[in-house]
């Protein structure tokens, strides 16, 4: 999560009553439409939306150096660091995913993404050595809590919500809409979706699925109402070296990054969290692995394309529309 939110830009109704919302946080993109007639209360839902998404950001960013998160992390190897119940509820939430994808989303995986850090890796490839020493200072299990605090053991150690806040925010933003009254939304924070209702012309949003193997194109699409859709995968960023492919996923299994011939993953669930989650996870333990633990979760469904094809949980062809 980086970066500061922007501030909107709210486009006036379309044919079909649709407004739309621009802006950049928590590092990337967003858009919000939603079908809302009355001017003043559009304007209110958006700076509302706004407002909460900046608190969100300013307390759980690691790349703001005065956030809650960053206290924590500062302070590793010595005191507790007092939290809120906000911050309590994210690292239930934390922990719960921990267990959820066996132990893929590790929130203590920071130590990796700085010797993997993007802006450098490219130029030069972080040593062995470096990868291993950061490999063991993470570990969610590691991390200390007790009612009211938190403490990271050891120097070096950092927490790192970037695997699901962004999907929280997402989430929270609907809930929002919702409490405006409004009955037809689409938010969309770089990516991670959730489609409230229709769009006006339809009953539902249309969303495309990126080809992994061919960025900015489309292989299909799928019609989405109350649900959400989150995709992970190593298309949009990647390197070769020494003729070795290298994107930005890593497995905190290993401390490198994703090698296993997956390009794209796209998860439907009925929150973003969820989607959010799911998607990284199978990700990161490839198709076979990948699509049974998301078996195992009620209402989730996947659709995975690797070096070799794609294939999917049963369900997930029922959203399937022609390409956006």
């Amino acid at each position: 999560m980086t970066s500061t939110v922007t501030r909107p830009s709210v486009i006036p109704p379309d044919a079909h009553g649709v407004r739309r919302v621009e802006f950049k946080a928590l590092g990337t993109n967003c858009l919000i439409k939603f079908r809302l007639g009355d001017e003043h209360k559009a304007l209110s839902f958006a700076a509302d939306a706004l407002a909460w998404l900046d608190r969100f950001e300013a307390k759980f960013s690691r790349f703001r150096p005065s956030s809650l998160v960053s206290r924590v992390n500062a302070a590793a190897g010595g005191d507790w660091i007092p939290v809120d119940d906000e911050m309590e509820h994210m690292l239930n939430l934390a922990d719960d995913l921990h267990q959820r994808t066996d132990g893929i989303l590790d929130p203590t995986i920071l130590p990796l993404l700085r010797v993997w850090d993007w802006k450098k890796v490219h130029q030069k490839l972080p040593e062995a050595a470096e990868v291993k020493t950061a490999l063991a200072l993470t570990g969610w299990k590691k991390v200390r809590r007790r009612p009211g605090a938190v403490r990271l053991p050891e120097i070096g150690m950092g927490l790192d919500f970037g695997g699901f806040g962004k999907e929280y925010a997402v989430d929270f933003l609907a809930r929002i809409a919702r409490q405006y009254g409004i009955t037809d939304a689409l938010v969309d924070l770089g990516r991670d979706i959730f489609a409230l209702g229709g769009n006006g012309a339809h009953p539902f949003w249309h969303i495309g699925i990126e080809d992994g193997n061919r960025p900015g194109n489309c292989w299909g699409g799928l019609a989405v109402t109350d649900h959400a859709v989150s995709a992970s995968g190593d298309y949009a960023r990647n390197f070769s070296h020494q003729g070795v492919r290298y994107g930005h996923i890593l497995d905190p299994r290993t401390g490198w990054p994703v090698a296993n011939g997956m390009r794209a993953v796209t998860v439907i669930a009925r929150s973003c969290l969820e989607a959010g989650v799911y998607s990284t996870a199978v990700f990161v333990l490839g198709p076979r692995a990948g699509l049974h633990l998301a078996s195992l979760a009620r209402g989730v469904e996947v659709c995975a394309q690797s070096e070799s094809g794609i294939e999917g949980s049963r369900g997930f062809s029922r959203y399937l529309v022609q390409a956006a």
